[in-house]
Parts: C-alpha cells; sequence; structure tokens
C-alpha cells in the first residue's frame, strides 16, 4: 500500500467517524452548532477528496476550537483517536520532505499498536479482568448494557472468563502481528470485531470508526518496514 493510497483511506473513514456525531450536535442545536455544522461540512469535503491538504488544516483548526468549548476531549477515547488521526494527517500532508511525511504517518501507526498493547497490558495486570469479573461487573452493574435482558450473561461466568482471557491475548499479542500482512489482517479483524460488538453490547458506537479509520496507517506502516 502506498502511503497516498493510505492516506486517502484514512481521510474517507475519518470523515466518516467524525461526521454522524458532528450531525448529532447539529440536531441537539446549542451553542456549539455553529462549530459542528462547519466541521460536518468539511467531513464530506474530505471523504470526496475536495483539497483534502487545505480540509485537514482547517478541520485540525477546528478542533482546537472544539477541544477549548468542552474544555478537553468530551466524549474520551473516541474523541482522542480521532484527533490523532487528524493531526497526523495534517503533519503528513504539510511536512516538507518525503521522510518526515512517513514519519508522522508512521506514528499515527505506531500509537494505534501501542493503544492496544497497553490496553492488553492493563487488563492483564488486573486480577478482575483474569478471573472474568470485570466483565461480569459491567453486563450486571454499569449502566452500559444497551438493553437490560443483556445484564443475564453476568451469569455466563465461564463465556466471560474466556472472552476476558481472549481480549487480553489478543492485545498483548498485537505488535506481533505486524510480522507480515497475514498475520496484521486477521488481527485487525478481530480488533474491529471488538470495537463492534462493545457498540452491540455497550452502546460505544463512536469507537468503531474512530479506530478502524488508523487501520491504513499500520497496513501502510507494516507494509513500507517490514512487508511480507
Amino acid at each position: 500500500m502506498t502511503l497516498d493510497l493510505a492516506m486517502r483511506w484514512t481521510e474517507v473513514l475519518l470523515g466518516l467517524a467524525l461526521f454522524l456525531p458532528s450531525l448529532e450536535h447539529v440536531w441537539a442545536g446549542g451553542k456549539e452548532r455553529l462549530l459542528f455544522s462547519a466541521r460536518a461540512v468539511l467531513c464530506v469535503a474530505l471523504v470526496s477528496g475536495f483539497y483534502a491538504p487545505w480540509v485537514c488544516l482547517a478541520m485540525s483548526g477546528l478542533a482546537i476550537l472544539i477541544l477549548h468549548r468542552f474544555e478537553g476531549p468530551y466524549n474520551g477515547g473516541s474523541d482522542k483517536m480521532g484527533l490523532l488521526i487528524l493531526f497526523c494527517l495534517t503533519l503528513a500532508h504539510f511536512l516538507p520532505e518525503p521522510r518526515w511525511k512517513e514519519l508522522a504517518f508512521g506514528y499515527l501507526g505506531l500509537q494505534l499498536t501501542l493503544s492496544y498493547f497497553i490496553s492488553g497490558w492493563v487488563k492483564i495486570r488486573n486480577p478482575d479482568w483474569r478471573t472474568g469479573r470485570a466483565l461480569r461487573d459491567v453486563f450486571a452493574f454499569s449502566a452500559y448494557p444497551v438493553a437490560e435482558n443483556l445484564r443475564a450473561l453476568a451469569n455466563q461466568k465461564a463465556l466471560l472468563l474466556a472472552g476476558s482471557w481472549l481480549v487480553m491475548i489478543c492485545e498483548l499479542l498485537f505488535p506481533l502481528s505486524l510480522a507480515s500482512q497475514w498475520t496484521l489482517i486477521p488481527f485487525l479483524i478481530l480488533a474491529a470485531s471488538f470495537h463492534l460488538s462493545n457498540a452491540i453490547f455497550f452502546g460505544l458506537n463512536r469507537f468503531v470508526l474512530a479506530w478502524i479509520a488508523a487501520y491504513p496507517s499500520i497496513l501502510w506502516l507494516q507494509d513500507r518496514f517490514i512487508g511480507g
């Protein structure tokens, strides 16, 4: 995968990831409607490829205004990932040397890899994750399940224990998936399935496209520096 192609796919996916939350704010009204209306228009331009470098620059400036308005990334991890992708894309467009462009875009792939590995490391050090209790508590007590009937899954101890270890092992082994395309692609499919399941069970919809939008960067990174 070439750098230009990877960046184009990232632009399309990022535009889609940011467009839907922007519409939510536009429909909800409020003082921030103007900010998110502008972002929605820029998202459409980004997906279409219309002056993509300048659109990325405009979206970066708008992102800073939104950060100021909400005193930080108000939606947690998905906002942070969206900002990281946007800023890396902008740098990759405007840095003068090809090597610097590669470093900016490659940094995104590296951060994606670290995000999975560190998440797995934090989980496996937690005894509640190692015993499956963390997932049981999420289903039993938290406000996350999208339907009350899903709380019955808290009683499936063996299933949740297996699920906990599957998540931890996949996250910890994720850096090793860079060994080849044949290992990386299945891991990315597993990771995307994990985010999709979080959306289905817990309503964490914004994480799906926000993380998938970074996948072209790691596909390019693997092909550029490792290959195979």
